[in-house]
């Protein structure tokens, strides 16, 4: 289907092809879940090799997100004064390149500073990004930011699985992450041709807003709901691994399967997000995911086994799925303040869970064992059942 996007691309009488636009742009976030599901697939490795403690792992990847804290009003400056596709051109390369390099890391302090690398150069392709599905949503006219988070997610599941085979296969990390980023690099060199284009005109025309202003109160609930989430996720990226290789003690080769099973509820739960949104509405749909994140983590605590603790991080990935789609999409709606402003504002409050969680994971560990610090995060699952009953904004379809 062919569509004049000259309203939206600043260019005169560009014919568009939509679905060739969505695909490129759903490849470019699977390219940059594939990234980052590769270096989580490999962490319980890392850590091993580097002889860290849970205490001192965990203050180390607190380096990742705090580079994606900090870089984050920079990146959206350099995407309205550049454009999201010619930051994705720098950016998408150089976050390649940092996670090979964190495969030839030998002391923590490397390990720590490739992390905060990664995290800058992460962040600028999430704001870029992302900003290239909310241009690709307003050509579409209709959601589909659902199903870009989908592609991610599907991402983090064939990245466990490449993850896996590399295991089995005695595959070093460094040479693991060189392969994704070759797989990458194609990707992003068939597609990026495809990415919608924004000239200096719009981008400049762009509602300006103080760096630091008080937000709006119900865009900073849907960023605590944010913030309960992403803190959840969070840990299941990081931890989950070390969970069921040192709390659940699977074999070797199943010690990636806790990560494998929360990625699949992941994607799954992000491809039918709209849906269920459109039968339930977006309240019901989001205090039944806290319900299934607290349930999950707690059903882990209680029950360390195996196929239990797999059934248990499946309803985490499950209840994590649709909270952030639906949150950027509510924060998206806001009758006031532009849907890129309100999206970086939920985004701002929201990383500080991302930031925070694993860091926490791990000095809860250390002093009263890793089991216990999973049920401490069990808690966010219920703090976003309780809170969505009050954001205003969620009642709008």
């Amino acid at each position: 289907m062919i569509e004049n996007s000259s309203n939206l691309t600043g260019q005169t009488e560009v014919q568009v092809d939509k679905s060739r636009i969505r695909i490129a742009v759903a490849l470019v976030y699977f390219s940059l879940g594939l990234c980052f599901a590769s270096w989580a697939s490999r962490i319980p490795d890392i850590k091993t090799a580097l002889h860290l403690n849970d205490a001192m792992f965990g203050s180390i990847l607190f380096a990742l997100p705090v580079g994606i804290f900090l870089m984050m009003p920079i990146s959206g400056r350099l995407v309205t004064r550049f454009s999201s596709r010619k930051v994705l051109l720098f950016a998408l390369p150089g976050y390649t390149i940092c996670l090979s390099n964190v495969g030839l890391v030998r002391e923590g302090w490397q390990l720590a500073i490739a992390l905060f690398i990664f995290g800058v150069f992460g962040n600028m392709c999430n704001i870029a990004i992302n900003t290239q599905g909310v241009l690709t949503e307003r050509i579409y006219g209709r959601p589909i930011m659902s199903s870009f988070h989908g592609s991610w997610s599907l991402a983090g599941f064939t990245g466990a699985l490449i993850g896996l085979l590399m295991i089995n296969l005695n595959m070093t990390v460094y040479w693991h992450f060189v392969t994704v980023v070759l797989l990458v690099w194609i990707i992003i060199w068939i597609n990026f041709p495809f990415l919608v284009k924004t000239s200096l005109a719009q981008r400049l025309a762009e509602p300006k807003r103080k760096l630091f202003s008080k937000p709006d109160r119900d865009l900073f609930q849907l960023g605590i709901i944010a913030f309960c989430s992403m803190a959840s996720e969070g840990i299941m990226f990081d931890w989950s691994g070390i969970y069921f290789k040192d709390i659940v003690k699977a074999p070797p080769s199943l010690v990636i399967l806790g990560y494998t099973s929360f990625m699949i509820m992941m994607a799954s739960g992000r491809f039918i997000a709209d849906y269920l949104i459109a039968k339930i509405g977006k309240k019901l749909l989001m205090q039944i995911c806290g319900v299934l994140i607290s349930s999950g983590l707690f059903m882990a605590v209680l029950m360390p086994y195996l196929v239990s603790s797999t059934i248990a991080f499946m309803m985490v990935g499950l209840g994590v799925s649709s909270i952030v789609p639906t949150v950027y999409s509510a924060a998206g709606r806001h009758p006031i303040i532009p849907p890129g402003i309100a999206i970086a504002t939920v985004s701002s409050v929201g990383f500080l869970g991302f930031l925070m969680g694993p860091p926490l994971i791990g000095h809860i560990s250390e002093a009263f064992g890793l089991r216990y610090s999973f049920a401490v995060i069990g808690v966010f699952g219920i703090g976003i059942t309780l809170l969505v009953s009050r954001v205003r904004a969620l009642n709008k379809a």
